[in-house]
């Protein structure tokens, strides 16, 4: 943990910035923001990006804040604006990769290099591996079809390559060639988009090849690339920073470590995502992570683990899946990365065996490394990792990171038939750990092959690069095969279905809550904590609303099959309509809010969904081999299934358990608002919001500072989004009053309700002066009789006022659980 250098903010709300909501739309929603009681907005990216691009990550110039948002200009204004209203600015920075924009112009250093090649002083911005093929060349797979196909599209003008809306640079003395030759003269090779997946030599973001990797391991390069950033910083614009995707670059410690510097050690968090019981290491200077991981600790309080297990059997039967297709979680992840690492990674693991190759033939004793050997031992190794990537240059993570991929190599070598042959994962075990020769840990029995006979004279360089190269195409890896694949081939319940989720394992009781509460305020106290961002694939009341299911299996079984009777669907293989599509579908229009939600503008939202859920799926279409008659029946399904008259009966379950949907919407906003860390409000959550990641999260944000001034003059909360309002804006202007009861020198202690129904009760003090109350499982709380006796003892001290309420309770009082929540499902208690 690294301790900011100004106070850490008590809330940010994060915005999306676009051409449709600039800089001067977001100044407009300050007074509403101060007023609900953050300290800080949350600017998505706000650098020079490809035009019209509605969320920012594709940078062309890091020099220039973005024209089409209002410029440095608009930023500064609004800067000022949030300044006289007491607020600061959080901006997102995007350090990994730029746009490989069309034209290529919009991207001035990428120009350079396609006209330079590798003698351009920008060549060491960005990741290409000149020496991967194509005579020296970098491969542009922009072409629409094969080279000879498209030629007749190619076109110089003013001195420079256009096809379609493309314009390539020329290298010089190259104009007057004939088209042919000029083409094979350039320092870049254009080529048929299909090539990438096999071909292409310059690293990307995951598979997106758009985006180009840059170097900002560089010196030099991360100089460049922030000092726009780190001058608004100096000069007051910006107060703090969220990095996107750390584990694309080579080092991360490292660059935190540059970046923290250079910023003077401004609050600081990245966008890591934790897997399991993955800690976040220790040197890292920064504040923590962007808060994934507590997402997951929340939304799994709100699974039943028993009905958890009943929803599985009954998906089962309802969608007979293969053990790999969605029948297994473990086996379903494992198909899909070999899948991935096979296909989508074919050009970043064909880079790893040219590297390990290199190193192998200059060693001492060569290991005679047959190619194949060397992909497999990779492609085994990759797959296997329980994370998204090892830190091998981190000295806090080395004995824990070289202890994981000594298990992942040994499961790995079982893949070889000749045992001999199996020495290609010891060669690349050991380079993915950043070393090569003799071994201090290797046992003696170890070191008889060729490739353990002492120290080999290996360029350093070499092993760094393969060290960081694997890492980050494990990092790729994990991304496309969990969160891009077996998310959507195990749609169990579609809630644990999250960025930083684990679908098998969707439960988690309060203890394991409180021991992730514990070791934040301990580790993390200013780490980031969310529940919705512009990355999860459904809000946090679409996952909410759906989790109630967990709690209901049998009732969901049910009216799954009658609207399933009547909707009709897309066909499998068999002729049938397809499960493993109406499945999840049925549960993404409950999640909206049933049928009763929108209608015909409902289906205008859920078509996108399902159908991106089917391409990610990839089992019967995919983005790039789509099978345009199945996709056709995925929209009819839409329009006349389930947003159809069919979809009466989930109208009716969905007011069924409208009070049990009330009470996890709730209880996890207050548990967000007010556990350790810095919660992060996405644009429009401070009301009931039901969104998925397409089309929604690219919606310019619309508010509406009439409610909020409405409840406080006292207006009645009429509705759900009402009570989550008045809910957040009286955690938010608590934190934002009182930050020592929530910052980095609070406590946090653990509250234990007493009797029957304690286990439905999570409760909290913070500082010794906020006691937080929340109801879990309240569906099954009211199956079984309700609170009964259950009492919950306030802390000593007090008297203690119900913020929502009013009600004052006495210090060391022991309250009935039926009493103190008989209005709302949750309790915001103050010490007066």
């Amino acid at each position: 943990m690294t301790q900011p250098s100004r106070p850490s903010p008590t809330a940010t709300y994060r915005l999306q910035l676009q051409p449709d909501f600039p800089f001067a739309a977001a100044g407009r929603a300050v007074p509403q923001l101060a007023a609900l009681g953050v300290s800080h907005l949350h600017l998505s990216p706000v650098l020079e990006a490809v035009p019209r691009s509605t969320h920012g990550y594709d940078v062309v110039d890091h020099t220039a804040v973005r024209a089409e948002l209002g410029g440095e200009d608009g930023l500064r204004a609004l800067a000022a604006t949030a300044r006289s209203h007491g607020l600061g600015l959080v901006v997102d920075v995007v350090p990994n990769h730029m746009a490989l924009p069309a034209p290529a112009s919009l991207n001035g250093p990428l120009w350079e290099v396609l006209k330079d090649g590798p003698g351009s002083p920008y060549a060491r911005w960005f990741d290409i591996d000149w020496d991967g093929g194509h005579g020296g060349r970098v491969l542009l797979p922009v072409l629409g079809g094969r080279l000879g196909e498209e030629m007749r599209q190619l076109r110089v003008e003013g001195g420079v390559l256009r096809y379609q809306e493309h314009a390539f640079p020329l290298r010089p003395g190259t104009e007057g060639l004939p088209l042919a030759r000029l083409l094979e003269a350039q320092w870049y090779r254009l080529a048929w988009w299909r090539l990438a997946r096999t071909e292409l030599n310059y690293r990307r973001f995951f598979t997106i090849s758009e985006l180009i990797g840059v170097r900002v391991e560089d010196p030099e390069v991360f100089a460049a690339t922030h000092g726009t950033l780190l001058r608004l910083i100096r000069e007051g614009v910006i107060d703090g920073l969220r990095i996107d995707h750390p584990d694309g670059l080579a080092d991360p410690g490292g660059y935190l470590d540059r970046l923290h510097t250079a910023t003077g050690g401004r609050w600081t968090v990245v966008e890591k995502i934790l897997t399991g019981d993955e800690r976040l290491p220790d040197g890292w200077a920064c504040a923590g992570t962007t808060g994934y991981d507590a997402l997951r600790h929340i939304d799994a309080l709100f699974v039943c683990p028993q009905g958890a297990g009943r929803l599985f059997s009954h998906y089962r039967d309802f969608v007979t899946p293969l053990a790999d297709e969605g029948g297994d979680w473990e086996e379903t992840v494992r198909r899909a990365a070999y899948e991935v690492v096979t296909h989508d990674l074919a050009a970043e693991v064909a880079r790893l065996v040219r590297t390990a190759t290199r190193i192998s033939e200059r060693a001492t004793r060569p290991g005679d490394h047959a190619p194949w050997a060397l992909r497999q031992a990779v492609r085994e190794l990759l797959v296997r990792l329980p994370v998204y990537r090892p830190y091998a240059a981190d000295p806090g993570r080395a004995a824990h990171d070289a202890a994981m991929l000594g298990e992942a190599a040994a499961r790995a070598r079982g893949t070889f038939r000749v045992p001999e042959e199996a020495r290609a994962v010891d060669l690349i075990h050991d380079l993915a750990l950043g070393r090569y020769g003799e071994d201090p840990d290797r046992e003696d029995s170890d070191r008889d092959g060729p490739d353990h006979d002492g120290p080999d004279p290996v360029a350093a360089s070499d092993l760094a690069d393969f060290a960081a190269r694997f890492a980050q195409t494990a990092s790729a890896l994990h991304a496309k095969s969990v969160e891009d694949t077996a998310f959507y081939r195990y749609p169990v319940l579609l809630s644990a279905c999250e960025v930083g989720g684990d679908p098998g394992t969707p439960a988690l009781g309060p203890q394991a809550f409180h021991d992730f509460c514990a070791r934040m305020q301990r580790d993390w106290p200013a780490s980031a904590t969310v529940l919705s961002t512009h990355d999860t694939k459904r809000s946090a009341d679409v996952r909410a609303r759906i989790a109630v299911l967990s709690e209901c299996p049998d009732r969901w079984r049910d009216v799954l099959g009658e609207v399933a009777d009547g909707a009709g669907g897309p066909v499998s293989a068999n002729g049938t309509v397809d499960p493993m599509v109406a499945w999840p579908a049925w549960q993404t229009v409950f999640g909206l809010g049933g049928p009763s939600a929108g209608g015909a503008v409902a289906a205008d939202r859920v078509a996108p969904a399902v159908l991106k859920a089917v391409r990610e799926a990839g089992l019967r279409t995919s983005w790039t081999e789509q099978d345009a008659a199945y996709e056709e029946a995925v929209a009819e399904f839409v329009h006349g299934g389930l947003c159809g008259p069919a979809a009466g009966p989930l109208a009716v379950l969905a007011d069924e358990l409208a009070p049990f949907v009330r009470a996890n919407v709730l209880g996890a906003t207050l548990l967000h608002l007010t556990m350790p860390g810095v919660p992060d409000l996405y644009q429009g959550t401070e009301r009931e919001y039901t969104a998925l990641v397409d089309p929604d999260n690219r919606r310019p944000a619309a508010f509406r500072p009439d409610l909020l001034a409405g409840l406080d003059d006292g207006s009645a909360t009429r509705d759900l989004s009402a009570e989550k309002l008045r809910l957040t804006a009286a955690a938010l202007r608590l934190r934002r009053a009182h930050p020592e009861w929530f910052g980095d020198r609070a406590g946090y202690a653990p509250l234990r309700a007493e009797g029957p129904a304690a286990e439905h009760c999570v409760t909290f003090c913070r500082g010794g002066r906020v006691v937080t109350v929340a109801t879990r499982l309240s569906l099954r709380l009211v199956e079984t009789g309700g609170w009964w006796d259950t009492v919950l003892r306030l802390p000593s001290g007090g008297p203690w006022r119900e913020l929502l309420t009013g009600r004052v309770v006495d210090g060391g009082a022991a309250v009935g659980l039926s009493e103190l929540l008989e209005e709302s499902p949750v309790a915001l208690f103050v010490a007066e």
